[in-house]
């Protein structure tokens, strides 16, 4: 749907109705909510954007929507890639992750954990622009596009330096990494790694 606050095209506020239509939709778990003319040529676009977030983000924080995002969780196919991705929300909720880093090509894996809403941040690491621009719609996705890496250590090294760079994370604090090796071959993820944020005073540089 567009214009879900259609009212703050002409209003600072919208209506008890366009509320409880965009509440609903997160409630069902929809990835992203859409504004169109009241940010683009709308007389209120600031307080239409902060309005949507507001209303996001109070859901997002009611246990009730949690519960129903877990209620409404189907189980994992057997795969390791649906495995993985659910061992990742488990893994970076006992260790308290600050992040969720998921090295992909086609993206599919990053969308795997989402599907569990995790509350954990993720992270998308992708040398594909394609997949960068198409998950970054997608619920909870910070997707960064960089370039391919040789090895695992090269990857785990990576993830630790850009989730720094991007502030998801500080030096000391663990990230869970997901992966598929050999790296380039889809449909592979069957890596599940924590690291450590490295220690530095400087943001390191992304080759």
């Amino acid at each position: 749907a567009t214009q879900m606050l259609e009212s703050m095209i002409e209003a600072p506020f919208p209506t008890r109705a366009e509320v409880s239509d965009v509440a609903n939709a997160v409630y069902e778990g929809a990835d992203a909510v859409m504004l169109s003319a009241e940010s683009a040529s709308g007389n209120f676009p600031v307080e239409a954007v902060s309005m949507m977030n507001r209303i996001i983000t109070r859901v997002e924080d009611d246990p009730i929507y949690l519960s129903t995002m877990a209620s409404q969780h189907s189980l994992p196919k057997e795969t390791h890639a649906d495995a993985i991705a659910e061992a990742a929300n488990s893994v970076a909720q006992t260790v308290h992750a600050a992040a969720i880093v998921s090295y992909t090509g086609s993206g599919s894996t990053g969308l795997r954990v989402a599907r569990t809403r995790p509350q954990t941040p993720i992270m998308v690491l992708t040398p594909r622009l394609a997949t960068a621009r198409r998950l970054s719609i997608a619920w909870g996705l910070h997707c960064v596009r960089t370039e391919d890496v040789a090895d695992f250590h090269e990857m785990v090294d990576k993830a630790s330096r850009i989730v720094f760079q991007e502030r998801f994370a500080r030096s000391g604090q663990r990230i869970v990494i997901t992966a598929g090796v050999p790296f380039g071959t889809p449909g592979a993820t069957n890596v599940l790694h924590i690291a450590m944020v490295g220690s530095g005073s400087q943001r390191p540089e992304i080759p």
